[in-house]
């Protein structure tokens, strides 16, 4: 199954335990490994860059733990 990736933007992300993260805000892309790297739970404003990208990344979610994308993200863990 093919996704686009503005197609994750605003999905909510869920996990496998039922517990709501929060809704897809960036989608961080490996361009080498050309995939998903990460989901983000906020926007990036280029402007205040620095510490706010380092916020985002440690509240974010790494790709590898998702499950499913449908309605909502489903990813594994808590």
């Amino acid at each position: 199954m093919t996704i686009s990736i503005s197609e994750l933007y605003g999905k909510k992300i869920i996990s496998g335990t039922g517990h709501w993260i929060g809704e897809v805000g960036e989608v961080v892309i490996d361009i080498e490994g050309k995939q998903v790297s990460h989901l983000l739970l906020g926007k990036i404003d280029p402007s205040k860059a620095g510490d706010m990208i380092r916020s985002l990344f440690k509240n974010g979610v790494e790709y590898k733990r998702v499950k499913k994308v449908a309605d909502t993200i489903l990813v594994s863990g808590s």
